[in-house]
């Protein structure tokens, strides 16, 4: 089974690729889909959308899970990584109906065992976990992958967490 990670972003979405097996997950592929922030909001977007429809067809994954988004302070920032991420899910639920999502608590609980872990910890542990020689890279691409991670190891106790 394979996995495919998003940690939706408008300028960076991260993407992280793992194929579970019975006992543990191997590290298939991770990166990001950019866009410039001089380019037309709308064309980022048709640009999100293309890039995660050639994903599809190039790994063909068997769950896409998403990492929820989380926004304290700036709305306009929320606004338009919603947008990008509310993109991501229509393209992916034409794909497959095994969509998922979790927190980013829930991703560094599963991955770190602790909640609040920073982005190193997070890193660290992707690395340790997949035997990895060097953290996946950018923080966007090692945070799709630890969603991947999560989806993995709470598929395995039955606490998948299934987008509603």
């Amino acid at each position: 089974m394979r996995i495919l990670g998003i940690d939706p972003g408008l300028a960076t979405l991260g993407w992280g690729i793992i194929r579970a097996l019975p006992d543990k997950a191997r590290f298939v592929a991770c990166g990001t889909i950019q866009t410039q922030p001089d380019t037309p909001f709308p064309q980022r977007l048709a640009q999100i959308d293309e890039q995660i429809a050639s994903l599809l067809d190039l790994y063909q994954p068997d769950a896409i899970v998403f990492e929820q988004l989380f926004f304290a302070k700036n709305v306009t920032t929320a606004f338009t990584v919603g947008a990008a991420r509310g993109v991501a899910v229509a393209r992916c639920a034409k794909y497959t109906e095994a969509l998922y999502e979790y927190t980013p608590m829930q991703i560094k609980q599963a991955v770190v065992g602790y909640g609040k872990a920073d982005k190193l910890q997070v890193q660290q542990m992707v690395k340790m976990l997949l035997s990895l020689p060097a953290y996946p890279k950018p923080d966007d691409a090692a945070d799709a992958v630890a969603a991947a991670l999560t989806h993995f190891n709470s598929g395995r106790f039955g606490q998948e967490h299934i987008m509603k």
